[in-house]
């Protein structure tokens, strides 16, 4: 399972640039798989801050399907970064505040859960 986060502020949504399995490079919300005992907000948490720096709180379960979990979540603290010596972020090329109307960085994975939320 999966568990990733939806963080808006100001027009633009957090997101990481990076690879993934298809061999495609995407913009996707920082998440990532849950580890054994934690619950889908304590990995959510957890990944956010280890692929943006940020630290969050979930405010709320956004949508579940059947592999992830989606939350939206705010900032409680930490900066922007990426920290590109991490193992587990090895597949992440940016970490970058996007415009809610680029289009362009949304995908057939991105753009339905974008369209779900509302500010």
């Amino acid at each position: 399972m999966l568990s990733q986060a939806v963080i808006v502020r100001n027009g633009q949504v957090l997101m990481v640039k990076q690879y993934v399995r298809r061999g495609a490079v995407v913009w996707n919300f920082p998440g990532g798989g849950i580890e054994e005992g934690e619950t889908p907000e304590e990995a959510c948490v957890r990944e956010v801050k280890e692929e943006t720096g940020y630290d969050v709180k979930t405010t709320g379960l956004l949508y579940r399907s059947e592999r992830k979990y989606t939350f939206t979540a705010e900032i409680v603290g930490g900066a922007l970064s990426l920290d590109a010596c991490r193992p587990e972020n090895g597949e992440l090329l940016e970490v970058a505040w996007v415009p809610l109307d680029d289009a362009d960085k949304f995908d057939d994975h991105t753009g339905p859960i974008i369209g779900m939320w509302s500010e």
